[in-house]
């Protein structure tokens, strides 16, 4: 019975494979562009230098810095695992292959040579978004200024908006936070890692989904729960939202070490610092200058992730804003369950 089962098991993951494989095949056969360049595994090693040089690792596998034969550096994201099977994959190659955006970072050439899959990207110096916001320097302070934050983050938003609005179909991203924004030599920041990535018409206002896309902490409750509405680009500006946050706050919205979430909860924290006229100033340790910055990139936030996907702002809006006068801002309703209302109601989505 035992050995049956088993034998049914292999089976299944080795059909599975070999549908998967047929797939990427059929979208490499139709995919007539000559840009990104195709590459064989034996082109792969040699621009990587047989992988000398590893850049880090995540679960999608291992990124190698390598360089092409004219010179310009690279990095190479061989893909290990589940994303190497197809779907992602074909993401990657299928979407951001076509994207011709300064806040999108470029495919540059991609490998698929049996098992083997590796996207090659142009290379960002000063790694992800991630490694600043919530870093600090040798004496305490923050990396980076708000003004320098804001900058980064109209960058960011340009580049959804792009995703959303520039593209003959929508993209939709669904995985925007810290660790997917590039930076390169000038540390503008460019979106990447489009293996969670959606397409649809520009008009298709309901994107159907058959399971749980995202990162805890940046998933919108729609993509949770119908009944909070339904999922749309509506789902990446959520995301932008708290992403915005975090960059204000220096701290992530979630911190896994943490038990109790309700108690470090950072959207409620900044709400209550907002509408009680309180100065961000001791708390998110910034200079005189930078309160009118640290205000409106409080608010634009607080917009974006308002429940209902009916009230969030599109990304044009959003840029908007961001650009635009804080004088000329609303101050937005609570976008979530409070801390009171939390403890009568066990079905909110409060931690999110």
């Amino acid at each position: 019975m035992i050995l049956g089962f088993t034998f049914f098991f292999i089976s299944r993951k080795a059909k599975r494979r070999r549908e998967l494989r047929m797939k990427v095949e059929m979208f490499l056969a139709s995919y007539k562009t000559t840009k990104p360049a195709r590459y064989t595994y034996a082109g792969i090693k040699k621009i990587t230098k047989r992988f000398k040089y590893k850049l880090g690792e995540g679960g999608f596998g291992s990124v190698y810095k390598g360089g092409l034969p004219n010179g310009i550096p690279v990095a190479v994201k061989m893909l290990e695992g589940s994303k190497s099977e197809g779907d992602d994959f074909i993401n990657e190659v299928g979407t951001i292959g076509m994207i011709p955006h300064i806040n999108i970072v470029r495919l540059l050439g991609f490998c698929s040579e049996g098992t083997r899959r590796a996207l090659v990207y142009e290379f960002m110096p000063n790694e992800s978004l991630e490694k600043y916001i919530f870093s600090r320097d040798a004496n305490g302070n923050r990396l980076f200024g708000m003004d320098k934050l804001l900058g980064i983050a109209i960058g960011i938003a340009r580049g959804v908006e792009y995703l959303h609005q520039g593209c003959d179909q929508r993209i939709l991203h669904f995985d925007i936070k810290p660790h997917n924004i590039l930076l390169d030599y000038d540390f503008n920041p460019k979106i990447s890692d489009f293996g969670l990535a959606k397409l649809c018409s520009r008009d298709q206002s309901i994107v159907t989904m058959t399971a749980i896309r995202g990162t805890m902490g940046y998933i919108a409750p729609d993509i949770y729960s119908r009944n909070f509405g339904t999922v749309s680009y509506k789902s990446d500006v959520y995301s932008f939202g708290m992403l915005l946050l975090e960059m204000v706050g220096g701290r992530k919205n979630i911190d896994p070490l943490v038990d109790n979430q309700s108690a470090i909860y950072l959207p409620e924290w900044v709400y209550e610092q907002l509408i009680g006229g309180h100065s961000f100033q001791v708390a998110i340790e910034m200079m005189n200058n930078e309160e009118e910055i640290v205000r409106k990139l409080v608010i634009v936030a607080l917009w974006c992730i308002q429940w209902s996907p009916n009230d969030r702002p599109t990304m044009t809006r959003v840029v908007q804003m961001l650009i635009g006068s804080l004088e000329n801002l609303e101050i937005p309703p609570r976008p979530f369950v409070s801390s009171s209302d939390q403890d009568e109601d066990d079905t909110s989505f409060k931690g999110l």
